[in-house]
């Protein structure tokens, strides 16, 4: 019984494997996006290179994307406000991270190209 508690505080302690995520600037961010499709969980969204951007969560909604600064910035009508996220870019380059204010995170993986 001592050995499996012995494991059992082993196996809690040890810390699971975090994924790595790498901050992207600008250029980074606009090579990553441009003509890409990203998969969120329940949605989709494809980065144009005339700046415009079609998310799908069941039904197509057209924004604007941009780079600003080191920011990824969208704009979704009728709202005329521009929202900014920083961006990552996991280790492996199969993943982006979107990370606005506070608990504002969206995950997604680039859509492969077969």
């Amino acid at each position: 019984m001592r050995q499996f508690l012995t494991a059992l505080v082993i196996i809690v302690a040890s810390p699971v494997a975090a994924e790595e995520w790498r901050p992207m600037n600008g250029d980074e961010i606009r090579e990553a996006l441009l003509a890409q499709t990203v998969d969120y969980t329940n949605a989709w969204q494809e980065f144009r290179a005339t700046g415009q951007t079609l998310y799908n969560a069941g039904a197509d909604s057209w924004g604007t994307w941009d780079v600003r600064g080191n920011r990824y910035c969208s704009q979704w009508p009728p709202n005329s406000a521009w929202d900014c996220y920083d961006v990552d870019l996991n280790a492996d380059g199969s993943a982006v991270r979107f990370r606005g204010t506070g608990d504002d995170i969206t995950v997604g993986q680039f859509r492969s190209v077969e």
